[in-house]
């Protein structure tokens, strides 16, 4: 009886899995990614469709903020600095936020991401960036509200919102030139002091040539002016392993008193009782 029982439980539970019911959103998610120049761009957003209604200034009201989409917050995301309307928007995410009017929009790009629909409670310390779009008028009718990223250029793209027979075209201006110069700048310089440091760390975590790995540390050494208690942590490490324990204990006492003046506990304490080890006789 009891194994009956325990058959019919889990034949039910099997059933109750299987019949969760999957149904068409009204607003389907969306993602889009593109590179403009040298930058990221990606936006994460709901289209809601007309479905026969009007939609500027009926079921989108002119002159009020709108969640520009449908459901949770539309994101922008932008992997450098951009230029929008002749200001700096920092580099990071964004919810996209609109007031609708009939010849222009206010755009707002707002910090926080996390709400459903509009905020709350709209705090101007939020904004990052606002700024005044005119609107266009199409020759055709979107159904579904899109979001696009068209008209790129090596220095620009448009960030376009579409819908019933509205286009509102965002231009932003990338850092290409900026960031292919510190590209190649970093490149023809060679390796810095976190290559070889990394470097270092990889031969002797692998405990490969610990030559190598010392002359690696003290190239990061000689390059980061700061001389990190960690580098001299890891040289002292290494220098330990080829057998040089004086060496090895002087490195520590220098880490040592990096990491006080840090107040790093953990590596004060590893550096004391490396200290004490390599000590003994």
């Amino acid at each position: 009886m009891r194994k009956i029982i325990i058959a019919l439980a889990l034949m039910i539970a099997s059933i109750t899995i299987e019949a969760q019911v999957k149904t068409p959103q009204p607003s389907p998610k969306a993602m889009l990614t593109q590179v403009v120049g040298l930058t990221d761009v990606a936006v994460d957003y709901s289209r809601p469709s007309a479905k026969g209604r009007v939609v500027f200034g009926d079921l989108v009201p002119f002159g009020k903020l709108w969640r520009t989409g449908a459901n949770a917050n539309t994101t922008v995301t932008f992997s450098e600095d951009v230029i929008i309307g002749g200001a700096t928007l920092k580099k990071g995410k964004y919810a996209l936020f609109t007031t609708p009017n009939a010849d222009n929009w206010e755009v707002i790009f707002y910090t926080d991401t996390d709400n459903w629909g509009t905020p709350e409670t709209f705090s101007d310390a939020k904004v990052a960036l606002k700024t005044n779009v005119k609107t266009e008028a199409l020759n055709r009718n979107v159904e579904s509200f899109t979001i696009s990223i068209n008209n790129l250029d090596n220095n620009f793209g448009h960030l376009e919102l579409s819908w019933e027979k509205t286009l509102v075209a965002i231009k932003f201006e990338v850092p290409t030139q900026k960031t292919a110069i510190a590209s190649i700048e970093k490149a023809l310089g060679g390796p810095v002091a976190g290559d070889y440091f990394s470097s270092a760390q990889y031969f002797y975590q692998s405990n490969g040539d610990m030559n190598k790995a010392l002359a690696y540390v003290n190239k990061a050494l000689e390059l980061n002016k700061e001389k990190p208690f960690w580098y001299s942590r890891q040289k002292s490490l290494i220098q330990a392993k080829l057998g040089d324990k004086k060496g090895a204990i002087e490195t520590a006492k220098l880490s040592l008193a990096a990491a006080q003046v840090a107040k790093n506990n953990d590596y004060v304490k590893m550096n004391n009782d490396s200290i004490a080890e390599w000590s003994k006789k």
